[in-house]
Order: C-alpha cells, then structure tokens, then sequence
C-alpha cells in the first residue's frame, strides 16, 4: 500500500511535515523532514517488524511545506498533539496555560480555569499543577476564602477549623471579606514582601486597640508568608528557570522524569512512560520528547539534558522560537548540574524498582504540592483518663524508616482528650524540626478525623507553616483535608488507600507497644511497692 500510496503524489525537496493515512483517512504517522522527498523515500529501505508493519497501513501521504527546519518541528509538534497517531511517541493530558481566576460572586472563590474570558481576573499562567493547587491552598487558607461552590445554610468543618471566614452565616461582611480577596490577589501576584509590611502594620493597630483575636489572625499571616521560599531543600545558584531531563530505556518502554527547577530551587518533578513504537535511537527519543512535551508547556531559559538530542541546534531553535527568547540545551560533564543528572536518574531507579503509583495517586488525590515521599504519622494512645502516649512513625518511599520512628509522653494534658494529645504531640514534634532547621515531611497523616485534623491545623497555624495534612478516620477509612468541607473516599482496592492504611497500622501499633511498656513498668513498680 505504501508504494501504491507514494506514486499518488509528487513530493518536494524542502523542509516540512508529513503525514501518514491509513484507509480509513486517519492519520497514524506525522514526521518531519529537512528534505520531504529524501525522507519519505528512504522508508523504501525499512528492514524492521515495526516500520514495515506501519508501511501496509499506508494508503495516503499528504505533507505541508515550511520555510525551515524549525517550522517543520513546530508543525509536527502541534499535528501530533491534534492528531494522537498510534505510532508516534505522544505525551497526553497538560493542557496549557492554566490560570487561577477569581470568581465574580458576591464571595468571589478562587478557582482554575483554562479559557478566561475579557474582564476576568485570573492570575498565571500557570504550567505547574502543583504549583496552581499550591497558591490557591496558600491563599484559601491564610485569608480565609470559601471553597463550597454553594454558600451552606451552616458553617462547615473548614469554619471550625479556623480555615473559613464563613461568609454563608453572615459571620463577615461583604467589604472585609473583599480585602481579604484583595490580599490574595497580592499573594497571587507575588507581592509578598509588602504584603507582610502592610499586614504587620495591622496587626499592630489591633493589638493597640486590643482586638487581639484579628492581631492574632495577621500574625500567623505574617509568618506564613515570611517562611514561603526558606523551606530546607535543594537549591542552585542560577536565577532563571531551568528544566533537568532524564530518562531510562528499556528496550521500547521509556520512563521519563522531569525536574522544574525555579529561580535556583527544585519546585516539582514530573514522570512519563514512552511506548517506542518505532526503531529510535535514544537521542531522536529525547528530540521528540522536548518537541512534543514543550508544545504543552512553558519552556525555561535553560533544559539540562544527559546525552545531545538529534539534530539538537533544531531543537534548541525550536524552542527558543516557541519560547520568544533564548533557551540553551546543555550536556553537562562536570557540577551542580551534572549531579541533578544523577539525582534524577536515582529517582527514575527507584521508580523503576518500587514503582511510584501509589504516592503518584495519593499527590494526586490530596492535591499534594508535591509527590508525598516522606510521610510522617502521629497517633495518640490512652488508657481512660491515664497514660496518654503519643507515638510517630516515618515512611520514606512508602517503606518505614524505624530509626526515625518516636515515642511522646503527654505532658500537658489532664484527663482523656485525644484533640488536646494530638495538639500537643504535633506542636514538640514541629518546633523540634524547625529548630533542628530539618527538613519537614511532604504530608503529616494523623490518625483520627475532624478533631484530629483540626488539632493538627491549629499547631500549624500557630507555628505560622504551610503543612499539608489529612486524617484518616477509622470508621470508613475517609481521609479528611484542609481543601474540602467533605471527606474525601478512596476506592477500597487504590494503591494510595492501602498506604495510608498501612502508615496509620504502623502508628497505631506502635503507640500501643509504648503504653504497653509503660503499664508493665507501673505495675512492676507497685509490686516492688
């Protein structure tokens, strides 16, 4: 069919895209060429299975000239993401330039959207998902915006947790909650710096007024702000935005990551299974991958690649058109970037190894800023009014770590209040690792529900930290977040689920080992009596 195809058409020496039909008009195949006619012609010569499998599907060839190279990798990017043809490598899903937009209601809420209309106003774009849900979190939380698409005839459980200003009780007025949506919209813009001043100002006038429940309020504002950006983590010393890209071939399976470091620090990491349908050399791999992958999303200054992509100075071309400005394509040999080479590859090792579906799914599902790798447990054990104990438990890659693991003693708290035990557990365990300067953990799972998560959420706001958190109630194994009034369920047989179930077992199971040491230890202490 394909020779059949090839005498139907007379076609150019120039640089351009072309297309493959197969006999139902749709298209399988969109290559690129710096000669149409050469490059067409040399699949005459195909010896291999795949090639000459997608030759008998050939009934039409169809092809569209550019001016250049680079033309030509632009249109085969954007027919390959119309298209999908099966034996193209293609990257689905991330659309592009989403924004967060505030809505036009009476208690406007902050919401994603992809297509804004004139006279909205959003803020973006935003490429990085993480980044989006992040900012909005940010926000949401520390000015106290609604989440419920429809105001409730009564407060929720984010109202309760101080998270909610409540507009749907009445419990805040129309203009104090539009300055509250004002102040997010300087967050969103990145006005941070003044945004503190102005906040800190206000949170003098209240105290000198003695309304210290709103000084308070801008107080954890303040710190919550001050803390964005000083978080423990990898940092580099270039001020531009730059992409690490690396991958691990397996024969025709080929597992990508992606590494989006932003302004000098590491901000997320993205993944992508391949499907090499056709015979590739792991350099024209890596050149489709960027074409394609950069089609859909923001391009940095800098991508810092392992090997040369084919026909790289195309490519590098490509993208800086694409970007508007100058974007390099590096292999380095030697440095920092070389070694954030190895740590992705160390990343794609471990995926490889442990498979990363179940953290994948639980980022996902919690709308975690990033993927959950260490997590960390706190249970409270009591025996009635006595022996409260607190146990936490650390799971790094989904695995437990027991040389982290710790034991607590409940000090403060008199009587049996699990909501008071948890808050005390979690504010010792926080204000050590802040000044230890350790890192903290990418998600805290408690164990428990509303009461339990609303304890935690206290510490955190007192401590002025952006901590993402969820409960795991027993009763029907929901988990409750600070981004829902709602519990959140997860199919019984989700890898994500199991998780967490086996990190909530974990923490139960050693706080009860502890209380029972410390009951063998009173009672041997009252026969010795």
């Amino acid at each position: 069919m394909f020779s059949d195809a090839l005498a139907k058409v007379t076609l150019p020496e120039a640089p351009g895209s072309y297309q493959f039909f197969d006999a139902k008009g749709e298209v399988i195949y969109v290559g690129k060429a710096k000669s149409i006619a050469k490059r067409v012609a040399s699949y005459r010569r195909a010896s291999d299975y795949k090639t000459t499998r997608l030759l008998t599907e050939v009934a039409d060839i169809q092809c569209t000239v550019t001016g250049s190279e680079v033309e030509a990798l632009l249109l085969e990017a954007k027919l390959i993401r119309q298209h999908q043809p099966k034996y193209n490598i293609t990257l689905k899903g991330g659309e592009r330039y989403a924004y967060i937009q505030v809505t036009n209601e009476p208690f406007p809420r902050l919401v994603t959207t992809r297509q804004p209309k004139p006279g909205d106003r959003v803020f973006g774009p935003y490429t990085s998902g993480e980044a989006r849900v992040q900012a909005i979190h940010l926000a949401n939380t520390l000015f106290k915006l609604r989440v419920c698409k429809r105001l409730p005839k009564r407060p929720c459980l984010l109202y309760h947790m101080k998270l909610c200003s409540a507009p749907c009780i009445g419990n805040i007025t129309k203009d104090a909650y539009a300055r509250n949506v004002k102040q997010a919209e300087r967050l969103l813009r990145g006005d941070v710096p003044p945004l503190v001043d102005d906040l800190t100002r206000e949170m003098r006038e209240y105290a000198a007024q003695q309304e210290y429940e709103q000084a308070k309020l801008r107080r954890d504002q303040v710190r919550a702000l001050q803390r964005i950006g000083n978080e423990p983590g990898a940092k580099l010393r270039q001020a531009y935005d730059q992409d690490v890209v690396n991958f691990s071939a397996a024969g025709a399976k080929v597992v990508v990551q992606v590494f989006h470091v932003n302004r000098g620090i590491i901000s997320r990491r993205r993944e992508f299974t391949l499907r090499r349908t056709l015979p590739q050399s792991d350099a024209a791999m890596l050149a489709d991958f960027l074409t394609q992958y950069y089609y859909a999303e923001d391009i940095p200054g800098e991508v810092i690649v392992p090997i040369a992509a084919e026909r790289q100075p195309v490519v590098a071309n490509y993208l800086s058109q694409a970007a508007g400005r100058k974007v390099r394509i590096t292999v380095p040999k030697q440095g920092e970037k070389l070694r954030l080479l190895e740590l992705l590859a160390e990343n794609i090792a471990v995926s490889l190894k442990a498979g990363d579906s179940a953290l994948l799914e639980l980022q996902e599902k919690l709308r975690l800023p990033r993927l959950p790798r260490v997590i960390e447990c706190v249970d409270i054990s009591n025996l009635g009014p006595t022996n409260a104990v607190g146990s936490l438990v650390f799971f790094r890659d989904g695995k437990p770590d027991k040389n982290e693991y710790r034991r607590f003693k409940v000090r403060t708290v008199a009587g049996q209040s699990d909501y008071d035990a948890m808050k005390e557990v979690i504010g010792r365990r926080f204000r050590r690792l802040l000044a230890d300067r350790a890192a903290l953990p990418d998600l805290l799972l408690v164990d428990g529900g509303k009461p339990q998560l609303s304890a935690a959420v206290s510490v955190f706001r007192e401590l002025g930290l952006q901590q993402p958190v969820a409960a795991l109630a027993k009763r029907r194994e929901e988990l409750y977040t600070t981004d829902s009034q709602y519990p959140l369920r997860i199919a019984r047989t989700s890898p994500a689920l199991k998780l967490v179930q086996r990190v909530r077992n974990e923490a139960h199971r050693f706080a009860i080992g502890y209380q029972r040491l410390l009951r063998g230890k009173d009672l041997r202490a009252q026969l010795k009596f």
